[in-house]
């Protein structure tokens, strides 16, 4: 039982992963990054199409991630050539994904019904040896190949933060953009690259969704992820590892209240599906407070027009 609730944690934390490490680029690049939730149901919707056109899982994951740097690219073009406000822009993109992905879907049904596009599934990995361990096998080591890369990712983004100039630079962007001009970088650039960066793998999230976890694709089936994935990179403090720890954090509020569903307790279940958000809001409460935002987050910068 222990062991189903915390390989199921892993699980469902992969998405909210993925999207978490994408926003935490954005944001320590300057750029917030509320329009997570469509560049997830861009990739996820992406992902399936292109699966499903082709019979090809890694066309499946590279149209994914392109689907997300294409939301990404629409808040680039926003915030960082005109200007507009980042949570507004982010906010629209939401809302643009979710009408969008609903209504390319129902161009490939008759009668503008949403058909049920059935794709295969990344299946899980089991990692010889390790996968035998007890307790440890089954909870880290037979995942599916998107929750291992999702760890490597993690581990990948955090030593780049840290140790690579570039990665200094995009931190430099979010806490003294000057200081980054001054060093002879567009810290405009640095930002939009940041902002694609977190679309490519924010898609990713989206794709775990739709190609690992249920093989189709359902109208908002990110269903407030992105939300959630904002909510780790807050908690974790805009660090590639505690922001993972957050996310298993949500993912085991999640299996959790999956599995008090079929107690049949005298509670209603939609009260139970609130949950995973109940606990983001209280994570959120009593350890996001005291988190200290990148000077520079949401600070606009323009180049010159001549």
């Amino acid at each position: 039982m222990i062991e189903d609730i915390l390989a199921a944690s892993v699980r469902i934390g992969t998405p909210l992963l993925f999207a978490a490490l994408g926003g935490l680029l954005s944001e320590r690049a300057g750029v917030f990054a509320v329009g997570l939730e469509g560049m997830m149901l861009a990739g996820a919707f992406a992902g399936v199409i292109a699966t499903w056109l082709t019979s090809s899982l890694g066309l499946g994951l590279v149209a994914s991630a392109a689907g997300g740097m294409a939301l990404a690219l629409v808040v680039v073009i926003a915030t960082q050539r005109y200007g507009a406000d980042q949570m507004v822009t982010g906010l629209a993109v939401n809302i643009l994904a979710l009408g969008l992905t609903s209504f390319l879907l129902r161009g490939f049904g008759a009668r503008g019904e949403a058909p049920v596009l059935r794709v295969p599934t990344l299946a899980p990995w089991p990692i010889p040896w390790l996968a035998d361990l007890p307790v440890l096998g089954a909870v880290l080591f037979r995942q599916p190949p998107l929750t291992y890369a999702g760890i490597v990712l993690a581990l990948g983004v955090a030593v780049w933060l840290a140790r690579t100039r570039a990665g200094l630079t995009l931190r430099a962007a979010g806490e003294n953009p000057y200081a980054v001009f001054a060093g002879g970088t567009d810290p405009v650039r640095v930002r939009a690259l940041a902002i694609v960066a977190c679309g490519a793998i924010a898609g990713l999230g989206g794709a775990v969704l739709s190609l690992q976890q249920v093989g189709t694709f359902t109208d908002g089936m990110t269903n407030g992820r992105g939300y959630i994935a904002l909510a780790a990179i807050i908690v974790g403090r805009w660090r590639p590892m505690a922001a993972l720890a957050a996310c298993v954090v949500f993912g085991a509020a999640d299996a959790l209240q999956l599995r008090v569903q079929g107690f049949r307790l005298p509670v209603s279940s939609y009260v139970i599906q609130m949950t995973p958000y109940l606990v983001a809001l209280a994570v959120l409460a009593g350890v996001g407070r005291s988190a200290r935002l990148p000077a520079a987050i949401g600070v606009p910068l323009l180049r010159e027009r001549k």
